[in-house]
C-alpha cells in the first residue's frame, strides 16, 4: 500500500479535531493570536516537561515541595489554556485568567518559601497557610472544571461538604465532622490531600510515560501500528476490524487514552470497516471496545500498572504479568465476534495488492519498537527505578527514531513533543488533583471503610452478589472520567469491600480498575463510543450496547478471576498456568460465539444459553467443569455443522 494512502493517525484532521474536542474535554485548547502569549505558553510547558526529566535523573526535591510544583505548573496551563466556557474566544487571554495562572504559581511559591515553618507547625495552620490552601482548593475545582467537565469537580464539592456536615448525618456515614480549616490544611500541606499519592503518581511515572508517547507519535509509532496491523490482519475475513482491534489495543496500552485513541485510530479504521460491510454502529463499537481495552493491556496500561504498583507497594512487574492473561481473554473475545459476524454477512478482507508488506513495515519503521523493547528490559530486568528507566527510555526514542529518515526528529519535533508531553498530562494531572480532594476526605471520615461496609450489608453473605453491587458502583464512579482517577477512586471506595472477603488486594483493585474502565462503553455515559459513533455515522446509545456485547469477555472475567486468582497466574506453577490459559481460551471462544449468535449458521437461543453457561464453566478452572464445558462444545459444533450441512442458510441482511 502507498504509503501517503495511509494518513498519519497522531495528524487530526480539522473535522477529527472538532470530534475529538466534543467528546474530550481535553482537547479544547485556545489557540493564541497573540504570538507572544503562544510563545509564554509553549515555554512554560516546554520548562515543565524539562523539569520532569532533569528530576528523573537527578532527582526531585522534597515529596510537598516537588508535588506542588507539579500542580502549580499544571494549574496555570489549565488557565492559559483552557477558556472557562465552550462560547469563550479561544483566541485572546483574559486578564483573569492570566491572574489565576499567577495565584497557582503563588501557592507553591509559599510553601518553597516557609517549608520549614509549614513541617514545624505540624498541623497547627497560621492564617496564610489557610489562605493559599483556600486558593488552590478553589483553582483545582475550576481547573478540573474546565479540563474534565462537571462530573469530577462534582464529586469533589459534595465530599468537601460531606466534610464539614458529616455530623450532620445518620447511620454508618455519620462521622464527627471537621471544620473549613481542618479540611483546607489537610488539603495543602500534607501528602495525603491534593498533594497526596494521585498527585504524587501523576508527578512522577504518569508524566514521563505521557512524554514518552509524545516522543513515539512523533517517531510515527502509531502509522507503524497502523501498517503493521493491515499488513498481519487486512487480507483476512473482516480484516479491517481486527486491523482496528490490533492497532487500537497497542496505542491504547501507550497513551492510555481512550477517546483520543479512538478519534485517531478509528478515522482511519471505521471507514474501512463500513467499506467492506460492516454495519456503521458495529464499525463503532468495534473501535470503541479496543480503544478502551489498550488500558488494561500490558506493558503500560495507560500508566495505571505504575499507579497500581504504588497503592499496593508491589513490583511493577507482578501487575503486568497478572494483567496479561486477562487482558488478551479480552481481545480474544472481541476478535472472535468479529470474525463471525464477518463469517455470516459474507464479508471480505481488503485485496492483497492494496496492503503493506510486513518485511517492508518492518523495514521502513521496525526500528521503533527498540524502544519498547528497551523499556521492558529496563522494567522487568535491569532493577533500576521505573523513573529512571522512562528517562533512558525518552533518550534511547530519540536516538533510535534518528536511523530512518521516514522516522527522524528534528530539534523542533522533539521541542513539539515536550510540549505535546506536557499538554496532554495536563487532562491527567489535573484530575489526580480533583481526586485527592475526595481519597483526602474519605481518608478523614472513614468514608472509603464505610462504603465498603455498606456494600457488603448489601451482599450479605453472599460473594456473588457484593461483587455484582461493587461492579455497578464501579461503573458508576467511571461514567464521565479519565481511567486514571476513575482507578484511584474506585481502589479506595470499592475496592475495601472485596478485601473483606479475604480477596488478594492486587485481585480487588484489578477488579475495579476493569468496571471503573468500562464506564467509557457503558451507556448512558459511554464517551467512547459517542465518539465511535461520530465518526461512523451510527446511533450512540446502539454503539455503546454494542461495544459493551463486543467486550463482554471484559465483563465476566473479572468475576472469574475473583473465584479462582489463577487467571491471574498467581502463585501457579508452569503446568497450571498453562492449563488455566487454554481452558480459559475456549471459554472466551465460546462466550464470543455464544454473544454474536453464529457458528456455521444462526444458532438457536436456546443453544446460546447454553454456550454462555458452558464458557462460564471453562472460565473456572476445575476438571468437572472442564469435562463438561468440552462436551457441551462438542454437542454444539457438531450440532450447528450437521444443521448447516442439511439446511443451508441464507446470508442474513446487514445488521448493527
Amino acid at each position: 500500500m502507498d504509503q501517503k494512502q495511509n494518513p498519519q493517525p497522531e495528524e487530526l484532521t480539522k473535522e477529527q479535531a472538532e470530534l475529538l474536542e466534543k467528546y474530550d474535554a481535553e482537547s479544547r485548547f485556545r489557540t493564541f493570536k497573540s504570538k507572544s502569549i503562544a510563545i509564554i505558553v509553549s515555554l512554560l510547558a516546554i520548562s515543565l516537561s524539562v523539569y520532569h526529566m532533569y528530576t528523573s535523573y537527578f532527582g526531585t526535591p522534597v515529596t510537598l515541595q516537588h508535588r506542588s510544583l507539579h500542580v502549580a505548573a499544571i494549574l496555570a496551563l489549565v488557565f492559559l489554556l483552557y477558556p472557562p466556557f465552550k462560547k469563550s474566544s479561544r483566541k485572546t487571554l483574559p486578564w483573569y485568567d492570566f491572574l489565576f495562572a499567577l495565584m497557582a504559581f503563588s501557592t507553591t511559591i509559599y510553601i518553597f518559601i516557609d517549608y520549614t515553618g509549614i513541617v514545624n507547625r505540624g498541623g497547627l495552620p497560621n492564617n496564610l497557610d489557610l489562605l493559599f490552601g483556600g486558593i488552590l482548593v478553589v483553582l483545582v475545582l475550576e481547573a478540573a472544571r474546565r479540563v474534565t467537565g462537571w462530573g469530577l469537580p462534582v464529586l469533589a464539592i459534595l465530599f468537601f461538604l460531606y466534610g464539614l456536615f458529616g455530623r450532620e448525618l445518620s447511620g454508618i456515614f455519620r462521622h464527627r465532622g471537621y471544620t473549613w480549616d481542618e479540611l483546607v490544611n489537610f488539603m495543602y500541606v500534607t501528602t495525603e490531600g491534593i498533594y497526596g499519592t494521585a498527585i504524587g503518581v501523576s508527578a512522577t511515572y504518569i508524566f514521563l510515560f505521557i512524554l514518552f508517547g509524545a516522543f513515539l507519535s512523533k517517531s510515527g509509532m502509531g502509522q507503524f501500528f497502523n501498517d503493521m496491523a493491515l499488513a498481519i490482519a487486512g487480507q483476512t475475513r473482516g480484516g479491517p476490524a481486527k486491523v482496528a482491534v490490533i492497532a487500537s489495543g497497542f496505542l491504547g496500552s501507550i497513551n492510555g487514552a481512550a477517546v483520543a485513541n479512538v478519534v485517531t485510530t478509528g478515522s482511519f479504521t471505521i471507514p474501512l470497516m463500513k467499506k467492506i460491510g460492516y454495519h456503521r454502529n458495529f464499525a463503532g463499537a468495534v473501535e470503541a471496545a479496543a480503544s478502551v481495552g489498550g488500558q488494561i493491556l500490558p506493558p503500560i496500561m495507560g500508566a495505571a500498572a505504575f499507579i497500581m504498583a504504588e497503592m499496593l507497594g508491589i513490583p511493577y512487574s507482578q501487575i503486568a504479568l497478572a494483567a496479561l492473561l486477562p487482558a488478551l481473554l479480552f481481545y480474544l473475545g472481541i476478535i472472535v465476534q468479529i470474525h463471525l459476524r464477518a463469517t455470516k454477512e459474507g464479508l471480505r478482507g481488503i485485496s492483497k495488492e492494496n496492503l503493506p508488506q510486513v518485511m517492508a513495515v518492518l523495514k521502513e519503521r521496525g526500528h521503533l519498537l527498540i524502544p519498547l523493547f528497551f523499556l521492558l528490559y529496563m522494567l522487568f530486568f535491569s532493577g533500576r527505578t521505573i523513573i529512571y528507566s522512562a528517562f533512558l527510555t525518552i533518550l534511547v526514542t530519540i536516538v533510535v527514531a534518528m536511523l530512518r529518515k521516514t522516522t527522524r526528529m528534528s530539534v523542533k519535533d522533539i521541542v513539539d513533543a515536550l510540549e505535546s508531553g506536557a499538554r496532554t498530562a495536563v487532562g491527567v494531572a489535573v484530575a489526580c488533583a480533583t481526586v485527592g480532594i475526595v481519597v483526602g476526605v474519605a481518608t478523614m471520615t472513614g468514608f472509603g471503610l464505610k462504603l465498603a461496609n455498606g456494600i457488603v450489608t448489601l451482599g450479605g453473605d453472599s460473594l456473588l452478589l457484593t461483587l455484582i453491587f461493587t461492579m455497578i458502583a464501579c461503573i458508576v464512579l467511571g461514567m464521565g472520567l479519565p481511567s486514571i482517577p476513575t482507578y484511584i477512586i474506585t481502589a479506595t471506595m470499592a475496592a475495601p469491600a472485596l478485601i473483606s472477603y479475604g480477596i488478594e488486594p492486587l485481585v480487588a483493585h484489578l477488579f475495579v480498575f476493569y468496571f471503573g474502565l468500562f464506564a467509557n462503553i457503558t451507556p448512558p455515559v459511554a464517551l467512547a463510543a459517542f465518539a465511535a459513533a461520530g465518526i461512523s455515522g451510527g446511533d450512540q446509545m446502539r454503539t455503546g450496547f454494542v461495544s459493551m456485547k463486543l467486550a463482554i469477555a471484559g465483563f465476566i472475567v473479572p468475576f472469574m478471576f475473583v473465584y479462582n486468582d489463577s487467571l491471574l497466574l498467581i502463585n501457579t506453577t508452569f503446568a497450571e498456568g498453562a492449563a488455566v490459559t487454554v481452558t480459559a481460551i475456549l471459554g472466551v471462544v465460546m462466550l464470543g460465539t455464544a454473544a454474536e449468535g453464529y457458528l456455521f449458521r444462526s444458532i438457536h437461543w436456546v443453544l446460546r444459553i447454553v454456550l454462555f453457561a458452558g464458557a462460564i464453566l471453562f472460565m473456572n478452572p476445575n476438571m468437572v467443569q472442564d469435562i463438561i464445558g468440552l462436551g457441551i462444545i462438542l454437542v454444539v459444533v457438531l450440532w450447528q455443522w450437521r444443521k448447516s450441512k442439511n439446511t443451508p442458510e441464507t446470508a442474513p441482511g446487514l445488521s448493527a
